[in-house]
């Protein structure tokens, strides 16, 4: 199973987040959140976060 984030979950690791649509395809857009923040808002309803690549802060 893919990693999948919903907008408003917690965040567990820093990192650069691709934005997926709903069957996990990828959108083109990606966010950059922090720890422990929530992630932000989707463009589109359906949406969520994939698998990150990781950063430091």
């Amino acid at each position: 199973m893919t990693e999948r984030h919903k907008p408003g979950e917690k965040c567990r690791d820093s990192g650069i987040y691709p934005v997926v649509g709903p069957r996990g395809a990828r959108t083109g857009d990606e966010r950059t959140v922090v720890r422990d923040e929530p992630f932000p808002p989707t463009p589109k309803p359906g949406q969520g976060y994939g698998k990150p690549r990781k950063t430091r802060h």
